[in-house]
């Protein structure tokens, strides 16, 4: 947070930290230690892990601030990077602001990650007809229009991102999307997917899937 800050100052930040149901490596010493190193601190908390989706709306829903940033709690992506996504925000006509992965991203992460992600961008691009393939990049931002289509999203894992870019492609005359290259921390370790968190994924897409038809063939 500090390198963040200080790419970015004279802006206040507020962290909000979810635990998404976890009780494992979070101690109540933890949380005491941000609240005291950091000036504006936000924890929420509950017992039933519901997923990454679920996560980040309850805390976006907690946030008061004009923009937006959301990533994941070890923050992967450079805090340059951070940085260009919320300037993008403050200094542009541009209500969501979406990371795409550089050309590095895939050599810092397992084969199997990498066939998933990339078999997943073909999918968006060849089916769903998005304007942004990257969907599933960890790292966003908005303001308070994008804020407001990002709580509308409904399903509560991974796929959140892919249900918020569809939505915002479908008010493309009055939302404004933008694209923005950030970049992998080298020291990042990613875990490998679990299979029935795939095929939850899976049905997650397909439903997205035929809404998008659905609504192409009505407009014809």
């Amino acid at each position: 947070m500090q390198k963040l800050q200080t790419l970015l100052s004279g802006i206040d930040l507020h962290l909000i930290l979810v635990n998404d149901g976890s009780s494992r490596g979070v101690q109540p010493s933890d949380i005491q230690h941000l609240q005291k190193h950091l000036p504006s601190f936000t924890y929420l908390s509950y017992e039933v892990n519901q997923g990454k989706g679920f996560a980040l709306r309850t805390g976006v829903a907690h946030s008061t601030s004009p923009l937006c940033l959301y990533t994941d709690i070890d923050f992967p992506y450079e805090e340059t990077s951070m940085a260009r996504v919320y300037q993008t925000l403050a200094h542009g006509n541009v209500d969501i602001a979406i990371g795409i992965r550089d050309a590095d991203y895939y050599a810092q992460v397992p084969p199997s990650r990498t066939k998933i992600s990339k078999l997943l961008k073909r999918l968006t691009r060849n089916f769903l007809r998005l304007p942004i393939n990257d969907t599933q990049c960890g790292l966003k931002g908005f303001n308070q229009k994008g804020r407001q289509l990002f709580l509308e999203t409904q399903i509560n894992r991974y796929l959140f991102d892919l249900e918020f870019i569809y939505l915002a492609s479908k008010l493309a005359q009055e939302v404004v999307m933008v694209p923005i290259e950030v970049a992998l921390k080298p020291e990042i370790v990613f875990s490998k997917m679990n299979f029935k968190i795939l095929l939850q994924e899976s049905y997650s897409f397909l439903k997205i899937f035929f809404t998008s038809s659905s609504q192409r063939f009505k407009s014809k």
